[in-house]
Order: structure tokens, then sequence, then C-alpha cells
């Protein structure tokens, strides 16, 4: 959608990204490395490109390579298992070989510019470690946040005092180029900046804690930010500028923000793994349907994701296409893409 909107898709363009799905497509906690994919192809001695053909080692998952074979950028691996210092590295290479016009660090929520003991933030880590590494490079970055409070972590309000002007309002004819992947990928904060872009408004429930997140006019605003302003912010990503390996991430997470999201998701993962596989009885599901929309309409809910769907009816990540497919052929009427319309009732 970036891409689409700053660029026109015109000029070829490097994704590097994290291979990090979280458990509902991935089952092992945390981000995903090159010894977890074969296929990947070279792009420089540290970078790895992750092409269509390329396949995460089971039980590991990944939905790089089908973004890889629906979309014209060219996807690259973050490796985060060598720490700030590794990051730097992997970026220096690419700036090298590449040579490029520009590089944008893009967060989708804002959290980025936490800093770091806020009682709502739930994801630091992936965050700081981007920022401390583009923090580090003799090359212009210019940090861009889309859809402050979208995450569901830091909102809003807390965050214009610190997002700086607006750069771009997004809207749907920057969607339609990834309309089609918008149709399939978990993404929740991505889904509800194109639902905000296409025109959705009201309170969106997501995540398995089912977190209330305004869809408003400040959804498809695209926002630059200071990165220097941003790293004096983020105590984490100060503390990790030096570290070379991903425990140590962890352990100053642990010490500046109270806890690691990886420890989360060792603990989820073990809990996952000891409840019952349910399965997708069209007729249970639709009553499920019924008094979840009916207690989230109390709450004034007027939107839902299906990853949030696909937990509360205790499903397991490999069903939620089958949940949605039930969904949208029984209830097409309620599909405000690529989110979950909830009715106002009677």
């Amino acid at each position: 959608m970036l891409d689409s909107a700053l660029y026109g898709g015109e000029t070829p363009t490097v994704v590097l990204t994290y291979a990090w799905d979280r458990l509902l497509i991935d089952p092992i906690p945390g981000p995903r490395g090159p010894a977890n994919f074969t296929g990947l192809r070279p792009l420089t001695r540290s970078v790895q490109a992750v092409p269509p053909d390329a396949t995460p080692i089971a039980p590991a998952g990944s939905t790089l390579p089908r973004l890889a074979a629906e979309l014209p950028q060219t996807f690259a691996l973050i490796d985060p298992h060598h720490g700030a210092e590794g990051i730097v590295r992997q970026l220096e290479e690419l700036i090298q070989h590449l040579e490029p016009d520009s590089v944008d660090l893009l967060d989708v929520g804002g959290d980025i510019l936490a800093q770091g003991d806020e009682p709502t933030l739930r994801s630091p880590l992936a965050d700081a470690l981007t920022l401390a590494a583009c923090c580090e490079l003799n090359f212009p970055v210019r940090l861009l946040v889309a859809g402050p409070g979208l995450d569901g972590e830091l909102p809003a309000e807390a965050l214009r005092d610190r997002v700086g002007p607006v750069a771009l309002t997004l809207n749907a004819e920057h969607v339609q180029p990834v309309s089609s992947v918008l149709e399939w990928h978990p993404s929740e904060a991505t889904a509800m900046l194109a639902a905000t872009a296409r025109g959705a408004r009201g309170l969106c429930e997501v995540r398995d804690a089912g977190l209330p997140v305004p869809l408003t006019n400040e959804g498809p605003l695209v926002h630059e930010a200071d990165l220097g302003e941003a790293l004096n912010r983020n105590q984490l990503a100060r503390a990790i500028l030096a570290t070379e390996n991903l425990h140590q991430v962890e352990q100053h997470s642990r010490e500046m923000c109270g806890f690691s999201e990886i420890d989360y998701e060792r603990n989820k993962a073990s809990w996952l793994t000891n409840q019952p596989a349910q399965k997708l009885d069209p007729e249970a599901v639709l009553h499920q349907l019924d008094e979840f929309e009916t207690d989230a309409r109390s709450r004034g809910i007027t939107h839902t994701t299906f990853r949030r769907l696909t937990e509360t009816f205790g499903l397991s990540g490999n069903q939620r296409q089958g949940l949605r497919a039930l969904l949208l052929s029984s209830r097409p009427e309620q599909y405000e893409a690529p989110l979950w319309h909830i009715p106002s009732g009677a």
C-alpha cells in the first residue's frame, strides 16, 4: 500500500521484513531466521531474499513466500538472531548493493514511538530492534507511522505529539494493489489500515484479548516522525544498540519493559498444545457468532477481525480460512473487507 501511495509502484522496491507471523500461522514462538527456510536466494552476504518457491521448514510457518508470489516487490528477510548489530550489517550491505534512492522505516500503529513503560504496550521488541539498527546507519532513513493506534497498543491520542506531520492519506485506490492479499493475510493492523482507507469507521475488537481499536479519520493517515527523537524516547531501542544476539535483546526487554513478547508466545504455545482440537461445525459456529455479536454490540463494537473470531471460537490457525469462508457464504452482507462488520441489531 505504501509503495503504491508514495512511489506509484513503478520503481523496484525491496521490503526487508521479519518472518514473524505469530502463533496463528507459525506454531513456533519468536521470529524465524534463514535456517528455518529452504529455497532462499542470497542478495548479499547477510541478506536472503524470499522468493515464491521458498518453503518454511516444518513445523515453522511463514506468509512471506506467498506474499512474494502475489506482489511485485522483492521480500528480504530480517534476521534478528544477531541482535541490532546484525541488522545494521544487513542494512549496510543492502544499501551498498542496491544504492537505493530512499530508505523508509514503516510502523503501523505507532508503538515504535513508545517509551517502553506504557501499560498497553504488547510487542515492542521488533520495532525497537529495527529502530536501533536504522539509527546506526550512515544513510538517511525516513520514519513513517501509518494508522496511529491501529495496532491496539498505544492509543492515537497518546501519539499525537509524537507522530509528526502527515505525509499522505491512504485511500481505496492505494489499497487496490494488495486487495487479494488482504483476503488471506492475518495481520490485524494492516487489515484495519486498509479498512479505514476504504472508509470503515467504528470500534474494532482484535487479538485474543479482545482489545477495542477505534476506526477513525486518523486511521488512513501516514505521518513522518523524527527518527532521532524516536530513539531518544524509546528506552529499549537505546538499550539494545550494541546487542549481538536475540537473547540479549529479550533480556533487555524484560528489564526495560517488564516482559518479553516471545515469553508470552512461549507460554501461549505451551497452553495451545494442551487444548483439544475443535471441529469446525457450521451450526455450532454460527450459534457462537450470534452470541459473540450480541455481547460485542453491548460493548459498542462495530467490527472485528477473523483472527479474533478464530481464537474466540477456540479454533486453530489453520481453520481460520475455513471459518472465513463459512461466514462469508452464510452472511456475505457483513463482510466489510477485510473486516467482519457487526450490525447494530434490532
